[in-house]
């Protein structure tokens, strides 16, 4: 037979399950209600009317679009969960009118425009983020509200200061509305965990690698106030189980997955660690998506019964 006429079937997922891309989505949504609550609880109603706002305007411009387009959409929720996501990486002085901005960009930009969920080749929510962060820095690096001012944690551990490493895990410090408190953002990680939606391969070789760098490059060695603070403070557990797990923009192979986490670690280690922002989680998994392709080309599995070369044995 010729080579030109045999199948290759690709790597996973092949396999049956009840689960629907509606149900995904909603339980994404319920593990992320311990940090929305809390970002409420902490930030006060401006906090809810930047998630109202994000989540609102993703659901529009995603019903606009398929209206113009005469196509349905918005029944499998990920409209709702990308202006959720949004929302949650933002601080809550961001004038209300950029939040929207923000959802329209991710939406539409980024989602519709390249063909709909599971087309987009970069996590919406996160390219939003950084669009709004280049377009607005003052804005997006402004995180003083009602009695919350001054630096960040990650900014007062890179200025060599100590931080209160218990704040940070329960969340009374400055930063976005949903990074704040570790604890909730853990609690919604386990759920997606013990309901199958997301495992450890991504989040666990992220969270190891970027410890790794922190030790030998950070300058602190195996400080624990130092290397405690890295992980409570910033992005880096709402990226690394809410955003890096993103089943659209991650490698299909397990082993691509295991290089993936290791990518995003050592990029986050770079940007925060060398970088001249104190963050760079964003950065990291944006830039992680777009090798995402050459990835899974290096890790795909050889199909049964060939060797190098694309010869059948």
């Amino acid at each position: 037979m010729a080579e030109e006429k045999l199948l290759k079937v690709s790597s996973n997922p092949h396999v049956r399950s009840k689960l629907t891309t509606s149900g995904i989505m909603l339980m994404v949504i319920v593990a992320l209600m311990p940090a929305t609550g809390f970002g409420i609880y902490h930030f006060g109603l401006r906090a809810l009317a930047i998630i109202a706002t994000c989540v609102g305007s993703a659901v529009l411009t995603e019903v606009v679009y398929g209206l113009l387009r005469k196509k349905q959409t918005c029944s499998d929720l990920s409209a709702v969960v990308t202006g959720l996501l949004l929302a949650l990486n933002l601080p809550v002085s961001l004038p209300l009118w950029m939040a929207a901005l923000g959802s329209v960009f991710a939406i539409l930009v980024v989602k519709m425009l390249f063909g709909g969920l599971g087309q987009n080749f970069m996590n919406p929510a996160l390219a939003a983020r950084c669009f709004l962060l280049i377009s607005f820095p003052a804005y997006m690096t402004n995180f003083a509200y009602d009695g919350f001012t001054g630096a960040t944690p990650l900014a007062v551990l890179k200025a060599g200061e100590n931080v209160d490493i218990w704040a940070m895990v329960i969340g009374q410090t400055a930063g976005t509305i949903g990074e704040t408190s570790m604890v909730a953002l853990l609690i919604g990680a386990c759920f997606l965990i013990l309901t199958g939606v997301i495992d450890l391969r991504i989040p666990g070789m992220y969270i190891l690698s970027f410890l790794a760098f922190a030790i030998c490059f950070g300058g602190h060695g195996f400080d624990l106030a130092y290397l405690c603070g890295q992980l409570a403070g910033g992005g880096l557990m709402l990226g690394a189980f809410f955003m890096a797990t993103d089943y659209v923009t991650r490698p299909i192979t397990k082993v691509g997955q295991y290089v993936y986490g290791i990518v995003l670690g050592l990029l986050t280690g770079v940007f925060r660690i060398w970088g001249p922002s104190a963050e760079g989680v964003s950065y990291a998994i944006i830039i992680g998506n777009l090798l995402v392709p050459l990835i899974e080309k290096a890790t795909m599995p050889r199909p049964f019964g060939y060797k190098k070369g694309g010869h059948k044995s």
